[in-house]
Order: C-alpha cells, then structure tokens, then sequence
C-alpha cells in the first residue's frame, strides 16, 4: 500500500542522513518504524529474528551454575 504524507523539508533531509548512516532507505525505516508500532503478526518473521539473534557466543566451556549465580557479595 501506497501512503503520503505530510513532512518538513528539513525532516526529510535530515531522515535521509540518518537513514544512509544505517545503510537503510528512508522508506525501510518508516516500514520498520510501522511495523514495530503495529507490533509483529507474522510468526515467520518472529522466528528468523530469534535465528538471526541466537547463538553468537561462545560458552567456552562455562556451564550455568545455579549456586554460584545465586551466591551474595
């Protein structure tokens, strides 16, 4: 869908700066803007996000210890 909308000139420029900074357009971050406003519907997204996001650490070997967490200074 197709939206107009009304912004300064200034606005704009200044969105467009801040947009290529991001390696973005100006249209992928009002898309993205909408759509974290609207809150996110699609399961399939939600899913490749938590991919996206998951596994890049390295544990090392560390293994999560109940008592040593729960341990006071």
């Amino acid at each position: 869908m197709n939206v107009t909308l009304s912004i300064d000139d200034k606005v704009v420029t200044r969105a467009r700066k801040r947009a290529e900074a991001l390696g973005k357009s100006l249209n992928q971050l009002v898309r993205d803007y909408l759509e974290k406003l609207a809150g996110q519907d699609d399961p399939e997204r939600s899913i490749e996000e938590f991919r996206r996001l998951s596994g890049r650490g390295h544990s090392r070997g560390w293994k999560f210890d109940r008592d040593e967490i729960h341990e006071r200074s």
